[in-house]
């Protein structure tokens, strides 16, 4: 069984609406740090302070500049889409831009959205649809090698660092594949399977697909979803942890905050709590499961107070404390290699 495999046509703009929170607009910003020779710029409107770093565009600039498609860069809670945003994406469509979104809902469903996409011969493409026929998780232990990301929170770093480790697999000439499991991340790879999608009797059998039996010696490194002790979002955390079976994991986490992003009344775990948790789920599939390093995103901590955050951390931990994006994640990697030496 294939996961799913994504084409999205370039170069494209990123649609970013009106937002003015980082954690929404998680899937443009993150197609533009690692798709970025192929982005041309964003598409905001008004009130939006979310600001991908990219030219700003109008409909009409983004075709005249070359546009193939427009890629919904936001989620908002529950995968929905405001009425407002709607004669945009329509304008859109009628110029012959594909739309690109990973909404819950199907694009067609969107008023006069399907309208639009034939009269401008446009495609309308959803990316949060799983592929038919997942099967009921079986636990089997499967070849190969697994690392999964987990986070303190949604929206911390657990696609960027999954990349990350990936590519620094890949720099020292390891076997390794990233396994994308999110809008952001399929978009980023070309494929992969929205996990949050599955109906949840399927989401362990779901990772068993995305993750099969592979080389002793290759490692899949699986974008994590969720988190652990998130009151909304903690099933397909446990799902996936259950059905990648992991050999080993990262813990991601954002300094600045206290309390789960969008959920004011529930305080944020310590790492520590996350790494017993995910040891004590985890073994069920996999009892050799282990943490190998913590994943800081300190984009917005005082750059002259970075390091000393990154060793406090590295310190009460005693684990690689890494910023993967400041710079990268060579300790951990290290660690990993440590732990796993053939």
């Amino acid at each position: 069984m294939s996961t799913l495999v994504i084409q999205v046509e370039r170069p494209f703009v990123v649609f970013l609406g009106d937002v003015t929170d980082d954690t929404y607009a998680k899937t443009g910003l993150g197609l533009v740090q690692w798709r970025r020779e192929d982005c041309l710029g964003q598409v905001r409107l008004p009130g939006a302070t979310v600001d991908a770093g990219v030219p700003n565009l109008t409909i009409a600039s983004a075709k005249a500049a070359g546009a193939r498609s427009l890629v919904f860069g936001v989620a908002a809670v529950g995968g929905g889409l405001p009425e407002h945003w709607l004669p945009t994406l329509r304008d859109a469509a009628a110029a012959g831009i594909d739309i690109v979104a990973g909404m819950h809902l199907r694009l067609a469903t969107l008023p006069g959205l399907a309208q639009a996409a034939e009269r401008g011969g446009a495609r309308l493409v959803d990316v949060r649809v799983p592929p038919p026929g997942l099967p009921v998780g079986t636990g089997r232990k499967r070849s190969g090698l697994r690392l999964l990301t987990v986070g303190t929170d949604c929206a911390c770093g657990k696609k960027y660092t999954a990349l990350a480790v990936d590519a620094e697999l890949r720099r020292r000439g390891l076997k390794s594949d990233f396994r994308a499991t999110g809008q952001t991340g399929i978009m980023i790879a070309g494929e992969g399977l929205p996990i949050d999608a599955v109906v949840s009797d399927f989401v362990t059998g779901a990772a068993e697909v995305l993750s099969p039996d592979n080389d002793a010696d290759h490692w899949d490194v699986v974008e994590g979803q969720g988190a652990i002790f998130h009151p909304g979002y903690l099933q397909v955390t446990v799902g996936l942890l259950v059905g990648s079976q992991p050999d080993a994991f990262v813990v991601c986490h954002d300094p600045t905050r206290t309390h789960i992003a969008g959920w004011p009344h529930v305080p944020l775990r310590s790492i520590a709590e996350v790494v017993e948790r995910t040891i004590a789920v985890g073994s069920l599939t996999n009892p050799s499961i282990r943490c190998v390093g913590v994943a800081l995103n300190t984009s917005k901590v005082p750059a002259a107070e970075r390091a000393a955050l990154i060793d406090r951390f590295h310190r009460e931990t005693g684990l690689p404390c890494v910023d993967p994006i400041a710079n990268g994640v060579g300790p951990i990697v290290d660690r990993l290699l440590e732990e796993f030496r053939s």
